[in-house]
């Protein structure tokens, strides 16, 4: 009875795809047998006598929201983890930890593909290029790449089968935000973590108790603090460690992480993404082609030859030539940047949520075993030209699904997988499983509020070892069976993503929404494969020299002053002009 109701549905829904197919614009020419995400929703369709239509609910199909999923037969899936180093996946994880669980609970196996979270990206190019692609490829920053090649499948056409995705997208008014990553058929090709709220994930960390023994009050001064502000303050902090014997006048005090060698991406990597969008810049992390869309103007521009794009890197070099920021900063490894910190060498760090339990064990051991007292305190974000906090977006990385899924599977069993991805990804199920582990086990529900069990804990959720010096039995949940990874628990309602915050992590993403703006998303470009491929093509040396220019700038090995039109020449010969009309043009269709 499933699998008439389920052809009887498909069959209509493939009519109606058919009759409002279009050239396949942003996303590429394919011929997508997929329904269209109108047609069917979880319904079934019948014929009345007088040759009109009638749509029922399809209850007995489980696409209604709150239905388990559950494969009546085992079922294996291949799927592409990012492995990250510093908790890499281990067999336990596979016979009793969260794939096990998973497997438990959907009667489905993932046939994994580890990949260094260094080298992910370009191994997940290799196999998408290859054919050999996973049926399953979540971690996905930019799809774009991938999308007119025809490798990966149009996902919003199968949303309707997906009905704790679909949900949330109408719980909260997610519609707009998905409208930034569809592309010009009409289609998203991406499953996106989303959020009810955005959220600030990186941020500043700052020795308190230096801060406060240089007379600065952050904590009265964060609310309106600028990047000038925050300069003259670590000025003030570094003569004060100086004068203690902490530091040299010759030591820098700032020396960050996610810059480098390592995740900077040669761009600058999480600092000048913080900074940048604060002077209405897209830099570093989020360079992507450096366009940004004025919405009072209704036009696009190239940010980073702008006179914002010019007092960003000038406040900047001025952290780097006041003695303050390590220039070394965008070529080190991350670890030299937070064993400096540890060691009570340096007074200021980035850090995100998932790390802050880490950096705290970190100063505890290397600063702790001398006897040494410390405090720290997570600090707003500053001010450049404008008060926006660095996130706007309510989307995360999200989740593409290979062609080659659809070609193995067929259609019905296709479907199956997906109802599976939405059970992983988007189910309040999954997200406690994945987030937390077993209820009983690993984590307790104390007055609603979830706490971790006796002899557990996770850097990942910010619980450091209580007793890391007593040779205690303590474990972390996350390296030991994998619960709390940054593959799958992205994302979702507000009060599930902050569940496991910390009360100074609870502090601060109380003091963020009270401080700073959301900056106003840009549309997206609903641009042509042909156009796309002249974007990619002008985009990839232009963003080269931007990039370029931009360390140079920063770290004094060019004076901005004096360069400035040479930059902006080296722009131009990178076909900078050329680039912006084209958006413009495309934004005026």
């Amino acid at each position: 009875m499933k699998k008439q109701l389920l052809s009887t549905a498909l069959a209509v829904s493939m009519v109606a795809a058919s009759l409002t197919a279009c050239t396949n614009g942003n996303g590429g020419s394919q011929e997508e047998p997929a329904p269209s995400q109108t047609a069917v929703d979880n319904n079934t369709v019948t014929t009345t006598d007088d040759g009109s239509t009638a749509v029922e609910p399809v209850e007995e199909l489980g696409y209604t929201f709150g239905e388990h999923f559950y494969s009546d037969d085992p079922v294996t899936y291949s799927m592409s983890f990012s492995d990250a180093s510093w908790y890499p996946m281990t067999d336990k994880w596979k016979t009793e930890g969260v794939f096990e669980q998973i497997r438990l609970r959907t009667n489905v196996t993932l046939d994994l593909t580890s990949i260094d979270s260094g080298d992910y990206n370009d191994k997940i190019a290799l196999s998408i290029n290859a054919g050999d692609a996973p049926y399953i490829i979540p971690k996905t920053y930019d799809e774009s790449r991938y999308v007119d090649g025809g490798a990966i499948v149009p996902v919003s056409k199968w949303t309707q089968f997906m009905p704790n995705f679909t949900k949330f997208v109408e719980d909260y008014n997610m519609q707009p935000d998905l409208d930034t990553i569809t592309r010009n058929d009409g289609n998203f090709y991406r499953l996106p973590g989303m959020h009810e709220s955005p959220n600030q994930d990186y941020f500043f960390m700052v020795r308190k108790d230096l801060f406060d023994g240089a007379g600065v009050d952050i904590a009265s001064l964060e609310k309106d603090m600028t990047y000038d502000d925050l300069y003259d303050a670590l000025v003030k902090v570094k003569a004060y460690m100086v004068s203690e014997g902490i530091c040299k006048d010759s030591d820098y005090i700032w020396s960050d992480l996610w810059c480098g060698q390592e995740s900077g991406q040669g761009n600058g990597g999480n600092l000048l993404k913080i900074m940048g969008f604060s002077y209405n810049v897209a830099s570093g992390w989020a360079v992507g082609d450096c366009m940004q869309y004025d919405h009072d103007k209704g036009e696009w521009y190239l940010s980073s030859t702008t006179d914002d794009y010019k007092e960003f890197v000038k406040t900047a070099n001025k952290f780097v030539k006041g003695g303050i920021l390590d220039p070394e900063t965008f070529t080190q490894d991350d670890s030299v940047a937070t064993n400096k910190f540890y060691r009570g060498e340096t007074a200021i760090i980035s850090v995100n949520r998932g790390q802050v339990a880490t950096f705290e064990s970190g100063l505890q051991t290397g600063m702790g075993s001398e006897g040494k007292t410390y405090e720290t305190y997570l600090m707003v974000t500053p001010k450049g030209l404008n008060n926006y906090m660095a996130e706007n977006s309510r989307l995360e990385n999200g989740v593409m699904i290979s062609k080659k899924a659809y070609d193995e599977l067929g259609e019905e069993d296709f479907i199956k997988m997906l109802r599976f991805v939405d059970w992983l990804f988007y189910s309040d199920e999954a997200y406690d499983l994945i987030k937390w582990g077993i209820e009983g086990e690993t984590y307790n529900v104390v007055d609603g509020q979830k706490v971790l069990a006796d002899g557990w804990y996770c850097s990942g959720l910010g619980y450091a070892d209580p007793t890391p010096d007593d040779d205690s039995d303590n474990k972390d949940m996350r390296l030991e069976y994998g619960y709390a990874g940054g593959n799958f628990w992205y994302a979702h309602r507000v009060d599930q993503r902050d569940d496991n915050l910390t009360p100074a992590l609870q502090d601060f993403s109380k003091r963020i929404s009270q401080y700073r703006d959301i900056r106003p998303l840009n549309p997206a470009l609903a641009s042509t494969p042909d156009e796309n491929e002249q974007i990619n093509l002008w985009k990839t040396p232009l963003v080269d020299t931007i990039n370029t220019w931009t360390l140079n700038f920063v770290t004094g090995k060019k004076d901005i002053d004096a360069e400035w039109d040479n930059y902006l020449k080296a722009c131009d010969d990178a076909n900078a002009k050329n680039l912006v009309d084209l958006y413009n043009e495309i934004n005026k269709r």
